[in-house]
C-alpha cells in the first residue's frame, strides 16, 4: 500500500512540473507572438507566473481537494487569486532557483542575490556612485555659481549655508584682526604668513592659536562643497604650516608644470580679435613670469576637453591624466603640478577687485580630498591629500598678508582631479566668464609671487 502511495506522490509530482515546464514554454510562446517586434519581458514573465500558478493550483485542486483553499471566500476578501497551494507551491520553486533571483523574481531582489555573491552587491553600489556622483566630475566650475553666489552650495563646519560677499572672501571680524598683526609690521615667529623683503604686509594675518580652532580654520579659510566633508581629523592648520615646500632640485631641469584640464574656457572679451583670452592665454602669461623668477616651467597647451571638434568635459580629467603622466614621465625632475582653469558663475555676477591699484579677477585654489560624507573613495587614492591641502592654505595665507582681495575662500570637493601625481599640486580657478582678460591676467602677477613665496620656504 505505502509503495503504491509513493508511486502516485511521484507521478503527481512529475506531472506538475512537467505541466509547469509546458505551460512556460506555451505561455512564453503566446506572449511573444503578441508582442511581435515590441517584446514586454515583464509582462511576459508576470503571465508565466500566473499561468503556471493556475495550473498547478488545477492539478492540486482536483488530487486533494481537502486542502485547497476556499479561494471563493478569500477572493471576496480580497480580490486576489494569489492564495491558492498550487500558486504559492509555484512560487517557492521558482525562488529556489538563482537564475530566477537574479533576474528580480525573488521577493529580496537584489539582496537575496548578493547573499550568494558579495561582489555583486559592490557592483551595485559602485554604479549607483557614478550615478548620484557625476557632476563632481567636473570641478567649481557651474556648481560653486549657478544660482548666482560665488561659491553656491557649500556649508560650513555646522552644516550651515555660508554668506559669501562679492569677492567670496569672507573678512575676519573686528575682534579675529586686532588680534592678527598690525599692518607693515615686521615677521615675528607667532605669525603664519611668509617673510618678505619686496612686499610689506598690508592685509589680515592670523597667529597660530586661531588657526587652531578648527571652527575659526572653516569659517575664515575653506567652503565645502555638499559632495565631501572636511572634518577635524584631516583639517589641522599646524599640520599644514609646517610643510615645507621648498623646491629640492634645480633649475637646470624642469621644475613646474602648468596645464589646462578645461582649455576651452574663456573670458568676457573673448573673440576674433582677442583669441588668446582664455585660461591657456592666461597660463602663458604666468609661465613667463615665473620664468622670470628664475623657475623651468612647461606649459602643456594641449586641449584634453575637445573630441571631435565638440566640447566634452565628461572624460577631461582622465584624458588630462593621460597627457600630463606623459610629461612626468619624461620630466621626472617637476615638483610643482598647476591646473589652471576660470570658474562659471551666474552671468550677472562680476567678481573684480583692486589688487595692487589693478582690477583683478580672484583666484580660488580648489582641493578635491576623494572622499564623501560617506567615507574615502577607495578607487581615487591621494598620498599627497594633506600636502596640497598644505600647498593651498600656505598661499592663502600669503595671499590675504600680502594681497588682500586676491582669493576667495579654498573650494574643497569630493573627487581627486588629478591632484595625486605630486606633492605640490593645486588646481586653480581664475576669476569667472564674467571676467576680462587683462582682469584676468592682473591676477597672475601677484599669484606669482605668492608661488614664489611658498617654494622659496618663506
Amino acid at each position: 500500500m505505502d509503495k503504491r502511495n509513493n508511486y502516485f506522490n511521484r507521478l503527481i509530482k512529475n506531472m506538475m512540473i512537467a505541466v509547469i515546464l509546458i505551460l512556460a514554454v506555451f505561455l512564453s510562446i503566446r506572449e511573444a507572438s503578441e508582442a511581435g517586434k515590441k517584446a514586454d519581458l515583464s509582462k511576459a514573465e508576470e503571465l508565466v507566473k500566473e499561468g503556471a500558478g493556475f495550473g498547478v493550483s488545477y492539478i492540486w485542486r482536483h488530487q486533494y481537494p481537502a486542502a485547497v483553499w476556499d479561494e471563493e471566500k478569500n477572493g471576496n476578501e480580497t480580490g486576489k487569486n494569489e492564495g491558492s497551494i498550487g500558486s504559492a507551491f509555484f512560487h517557492f520553486l521558482m525562488n529556489q532557483s538563482p537564475l530566477f533571483r537574479f533576474a528580480g523574481g525573488g521577493s529580496k531582489g537584489d539582496s537575496a542575490y548578493e547573499e550568494a555573491d558579495p561582489s555583486y552587491q559592490g557592483y551595485l553600489e559602485s554604479g549607483k556612485f557614478y550615478e548620484e556622483h557625476s557632476f563632481l566630475l567636473y570641478d567649481g566650475g557651474e556648481e560653486s555659481g549657478e544660482d548666482g553666489s560665488v561659491n553656491a552650495g557649500t556649508k560650513n563646519a555646522q552644516g550651515e549655508q555660508i554668506p559669501e560677499t562679492s569677492s567670496g572672501q569672507e573678512t575676519a571680524d573686528t575682534n579675529d584682526q586686532n588680534q592678527g598683526q598690525d599692518v607693515n609690521a615686521g615677521k615675528n615667529d607667532s605669525l603664519t604668513c611668509a617673510a618678505s623683503n619686496v612686499w610689506p604686509i598690508v592685509g589680515t594675518t592670523y597667529r597660530k592659536e586661531q588657526l587652531a580652532d578648527y571652527d575659526f580654520l572653516m569659517k575664515h579659510f575653506y567652503s565645502i562643497h555638499t559632495s565631501t566633508t572636511a572634518g577635524r581629523d584631516l583639517m589641522k592648520a599646524d599640520h599644514f604650516l609646517a610643510e615645507d615646500f621648498t623646491l629640492e632640485g634645480g633649475n637646470d631641469k624642469p621644475q613646474i608644470l602648468i596645464y589646462h584640464t578645461h582649455s576651452q574656457e574663456e573670458f568676457a572679451d573673448h573673440g576674433p580679435d582677442k583669441p588668446d583670452a582664455t585660461v591657456v592665454g592666461i597660463g602663458t602669461y604666468l609661465t613667463r613670469l615665473l620664468t622670470d623668477k628664475g623657475y623651468n616651467v612647461i606649459h602643456d597647451t594641449s586641449v584634453y576637453d575637445l573630441q571631435n571638434g565638440k566640447l566634452d568635459r565628461n572624460k577631461a580629467y582622465t584624458y588630462a591624466l593621460e597627457g600630463i603622466t606623459g610629461i612626468l614621465q619624461k620630466n621626472p625632475s617637476i615638483e610643482v603640478i598647476l591646473d589652471i582653469h576660470r570658474d562659471g558663475v551666474n552671468e550677472s555676477l562680476h567678481m573684480v577687485n583692486q589688487v595692487n591699484g589693478k582690477p583683478t579677477a580672484p583666484i580660488m585654489f580648489f582641493n578635491g580630498v576623494s572622499q564623501t560624507p560617506e567615507g574615502p573613495i577607495e578607487y581615487l587614492p591621494n598620498p599627497y591629500r594633506e600636502k596640497n591641502l598644505a600647498f593651498s592654505f600656505q598661499m592663502q595665507l600669503d595671499s590675504a598678508a600680502y594681497f588682500p582681495n586676491l582669493t576667495r575662500k579654498i573650494y574643497i570637493k569630493g573627487l581627486r582631479y588629478n591632484q595625486h601625481l605630486r606633492a605640490r599640486s593645486s588646481l586653480i580657478e581664475v576669476g569667472a566668464q564674467t571676467n576680462t582678460y587683462q582682469e584676468a591676467l592682473n591676477a597672475m602677477e601677484p599669484l606669482a609671487e605668492v608661488l614664489d613665496m611658498v617654494l622659496k620656504g618663506n
